[in-house]
């Protein structure tokens, strides 16, 4: 059995279109939403709407943390616009997810990244396509577990969820041989990116489970340039499958 993995799309239609090729199912890890391109201001949903310039001086806000001044300058550009903020992202959404699961291919197995918008997938998937979050599918004779969301954090991107919540979805999984998320457990080399030069958010709760039921493989994206792709937790190999986006490459996983 051949899996590819692919985590943090971020609008990467093209590239996604072939990242089955030569696999029995793709697996995808979330984040198929680009809201910002912190490499390339041009890219995005919010370049879209209000142009490279403003996303320049949307990211620089937020690289240093002021936070309260991104999101004030974010609704004084939604203030010029006549349409409302929530029809204005709706829209972008729509034609980014449009183009997206149009490319999936099928069979593909997904969870939810921190950038997501689940209530908005059910419209475009295909027969083909399983989303899972806090739920177990059976492929030749190994169990993946899936479990998606982001958890809380100053970004406050689309769909994040407490640690609490989180971990009632892990518990829901419970023994596995892959455990499949979008972001990694709660450790430090796992959790810092090198690029942005901050840390992420992990999850103490997937630590927990990785020590409890000691799973083959814990498998996870969210961190674009981790200091380290993977460690070990116990028997459980822990690695980041890479950032789809930046490479176009699917992670494999054979058996």
């Amino acid at each position: 059995m051949r899996v590819h993995v692919v985590s943090d799309v971020h609008g990467r239609a093209d590239a996604l279109a072939g990242a089955a090729d030569g696999a029995d199912a793709l697996i995808c890890l979330g984040d198929l939403l680009l809201f910002l391109d912190y490499a390339d201001h041009g890219q995005g949903i919010f370049a879209e709407l209000f142009g490279t310039e403003a996303a320049g001086r949307y990211v620089a806000l937020r690289t240093a943390r002021k936070f309260d001044e991104a999101r004030e300058f974010s609704l004084s550009l939604f203030a010029s616009r006549p349409e409302s903020r929530a029809s204005l992202f709706e829209a972008a959404m729509t034609r980014q997810y449009s183009a997206l699961f149009g490319a999936l291919p099928e069979p593909a197995y997904l969870t939810y990244g921190n950038v997501d918008v689940p209530r908005m997938w059910e419209q475009y998937l295909k027969p083909g396509h399983c989303v899972l979050d806090g739920a177990v599918v059976e492929l030749d004779g190994w169990r993946f577990g899936f479990v998606g969301g982001g958890l809380k954090s100053v970004y406050r991107t689309p769909n994040e969820i407490s640690e609490e919540e989180f971990r009632a979805k892990i518990e829901a999984v419970g023994e596995v041989d892959v455990l499949c998320t979008h972001i990694p457990p709660a450790v430090p080399e796992l959790l810092y990116d090198t690029v942005a030069r901050r840390m992420e958010k992990g999850s103490v709760a997937l630590i927990d489970a990785i020590k409890a039921t000691g799973p083959r493989y814990s498998i996870f994206g969210h961190v674009h340039q981790p200091l380290a792709r993977r460690t070990r937790i116990g028997v459980t190999e822990c690695l980041n499958v890479g950032h789809f986006r930046a490479t176009g490459a699917p992670f494999v996983l054979q058996w």
